[in-house]
């Protein structure tokens, strides 16, 4: 397999920690997402993905886009060890989180987005923060809310052993981190994803260890 990275992308990072949950082998093929204006957007990529977005995972003939549908396509196929729980419900909880982060959190905060808020609307630094800010503060209020009510959450999103939705949540607070948003608000988020990042095979795939990051 072949997986079309980037090390700071939080989506490309959630495939990287399924792959190592999985514990399957992959090559990188680096995109280098600021680089030259984007690689993402070079036409060579674009051959690859038409969205000019990463990740793209390459396996055999198939050519798989979208972090989320990857990520599933991963369990289908490799279903040891399970990453998502067999209960109905559980496993409607799990793809929840998933969604909160992919579709309601992740989107705004995006670096394509970011560039708009700078480069056309023409806000400063100190602006594009406060969005950032702003936006993952909203989604962390639910998603903080969503998991203490659930009553499921144990060492990780779902009880003690890491599902997809751990996946998704290291990154996110990764790169909630790397922004300096204010997170002492959501403690239940905070010791998940301090959790599961300790994970020996999720440690693997942040993004201070991936062959690009220098």
């Amino acid at each position: 397999m072949t997986l079309y990275t980037y090390f700071r992308s939080s989506a490309a990072y959630r495939v990287r920690i399924v792959l190592a949950l999985k514990g399957l082998a992959w090559q990188p093929s680096v995109v280098h997402m600021l680089r030259d204006g984007g690689e993402q957007h070079r036409p060579e990529y674009r051959a690859v993905n038409p969205l000019g977005l990463v990740p793209t995972l390459v396996d055999g003939d198939a050519i798989l886009v979208q972090s989320t549908a990857i990520c599933e396509y991963l369990e289908e196929t490799h279903p040891e060890p399970p990453l998502l729980p067999r209960d109905p419900v559980a496993r409607a909880y799990v793809r929840a989180v998933m969604a909160t982060i992919a579709c309601e959190i992740h989107p705004l905060d995006n670096l394509r987005v970011l560039h708009y808020v700078t480069k056309t609307l023409g806000h400063d630094e100190d602006e594009k923060l406060a969005w950032y800010r702003h936006w993952v503060a909203v989604g962390f209020a639910g998603l903080e809310a969503l998991m203490t009510r659930a009553g499921r959450t144990g060492r990780y999103v779902h009880g003690d052993t890491p599902t997809l939705a751990d996946a998704f949540l290291v990154p996110q607070v990764f790169n909630a981190r790397r922004f300096q948003c204010p997170l002492d608000a959501f403690p239940t988020i905070v010791r998940v994803a301090d959790t599961a990042a300790a994970h020996p095979a999720i440690a693997s795939a942040r993004p201070d260890a991936q062959v690009d990051a220098a």
